[in-house]
């Protein structure tokens, strides 16, 4: 496994849900992330409910700079989601320091499997040990319209 980088000086990492800020979160994905232009506030605030959620914080502000979400069973498998770092924050390693993160909370858990889907950040992902599928054509999935 590759190390985990480290944020810059002046952030920290919580996985404490009531520090979310969920206004900015929504505002984020749904205007500005591709996969989720449009997504309803209602909806995002489920996906948050039902899943392990990482925020970056400006320690000395407390905003929000950054947020990734995690769908799992805490035992075998995960799919990181929602990777996101605020505009004002990017070039400061603080997406790979959070995903890295991401991955060593779930390694504790003994996951096995994380998943993720990107159009345009491989390489990010690439320097902490994510790798295309081996075998994609044993994956399927259901889409509903």
């Amino acid at each position: 496994m590759t190390d985990t980088p480290s944020l810059p000086e002046g952030y920290e990492i919580s996985t404490d849900p009531d520090r979310l800020d969920v206004d900015r979160v929504h505002q984020w994905l749904s205007t500005d992330a591709y996969w989720a232009q449009g997504r309803p506030r209602d909806k995002q605030e489920q996906a948050i409910a039902g899943s392990l959620n990482f925020g970056v914080y400006d320690t000395i502000s407390g905003a929000q700079v950054a947020y990734a979400r995690v769908i799992t069973d805490r035992a075998t498998f995960a799919w990181l989601c929602d990777v996101y770092v605020d505009r004002s924050g990017r070039g400061k390693n603080i997406g790979t320091a959070m995903v890295g993160a991401v991955r060593d909370h779930l390694e504790a858990f003994g996951v096995r499997r994380v998943l993720l889907a990107t159009a345009d950040a491989h390489g990010v992902y690439a320097k902490l040990g994510f790798a295309p599928l081996t075998d994609p054509d044993r994956w399927m999935a259901l889409l509903f319209a």
